[in-house]
């Protein structure tokens, strides 16, 4: 059996962490150096792993097979442009990111050191790093990158149970925006519902309870038989009246939802309309 490849992490905060851990958990990779802002904070992150020796700075960066940068968005170039400029890299380095609004290609001074070069975004929330781990089978991960770091890490993702998804370069800020309104901007559209039922003076305590079946079935539904399906309302019926009064109602408390409403029922129509395609077929 081979030896594990050497993993050095640079950012090893909650998604440096869990990846880190769960790849000792399986022996699939060797961690060697963990490199955050400070020793005291790699030093943490070292006995959550379990492993990994803290490095003090990127001069006592020694050369690895793989170099993961889990720095926040932001700090993920000026992590790169450091870790190029060390001389730790070849042209059998790979260096990677987890960002999932980021391409590899922001990793350009890595490459420009012969590494090759990848990015790999789990589609999680990593709030509770033990929680992510229990339950990280079966997680998605959207890849992109050059085909010999791919080739590499893949595998190293599949052996924790993730499922790859690959994605185009140039697409991955679209692919980023697509999670954006799966998760944050459905929070926003729930918190707007719940502004409406306030409005209507129904309290938010029991606002939520009256909307946790309703949203628990439709997402169900939505997962399970697809957006067409699922659809239901006033639009799907071709209520329109409803629509009208509803669009009135919500216009003359707050114009901003009363815009949103608006162009939320006319992407709705679209939607109601492809359904009844479905139906004729």
């Amino acid at each position: 059996m081979s030896k594990p490849k050497t993993l050095s992490i640079i950012g090893c905060g909650k998604v440096g962490q869990t990846l880190a851990r769960l790849w000792v958990q399986q022996h699939a990779l060797q961690i060697q150096d963990i490199l955050n802002t400070s020793v005291e904070s790699g030093t943490r992150a070292a006995a959550f792993v379990g492993t990994g020796r803290v490095a003090h700075d990127y001069a006592d960066l020694q050369a690895a097979d793989i170099f993961l940068i889990a720095a926040p968005d932001d700090q993920i170039v000026a992590c790169c442009d450091a870790l190029a400029n060390t001389g730790s890299l070849s042209a059998d380095s790979i260096v990677f990111h987890c960002s999932g609004a980021l391409p590899s290609s922001i990793l350009q001074q890595a490459a420009q050191q012969g590494a090759a070069i990848a990015s790999i975004h789990p589609i999680r929330s990593f709030a509770s790093p033990e929680k992510v781990i229990a339950s990280f089978a079966g997680t998605y991960c959207g890849t992109e990158g050059d085909q010999s770091a791919l080739d590499v890490l893949s595998p190293l993702f599949h052996a924790i149970g993730a499922q790859t998804v690959a994605i185009r370069r140039e697409a991955k800020v679209l692919y980023h925006a697509g999670a954006v309104f799966a998760s944050n901007y459905l929070v926003t559209l729930l918190d707007t519902a719940l502004q409406t039922y306030a409005q209507a003076g129904i309290p938010q305590d029991v606002a939520l309870k009256m909307m946790a079946a309703l949203v628990r079935e439709t997402s169900e539904n939505v997962l399970q038989s697809g957006p067409e399906q699922a659809l239901t309302g006033p639009i799907a019926r071709k209520d329109i009246s409803t629509v009208i009064r509803q669009y009135r109602a919500v216009q003359a408390w707050d114009k901003r939802y009363g815009k949103l409403y608006k162009q939320m029922g006319k992407l709705t129509a679209q939607l109601a309309q492809r359904k009844r395609k479905q139906q004729v077929r």
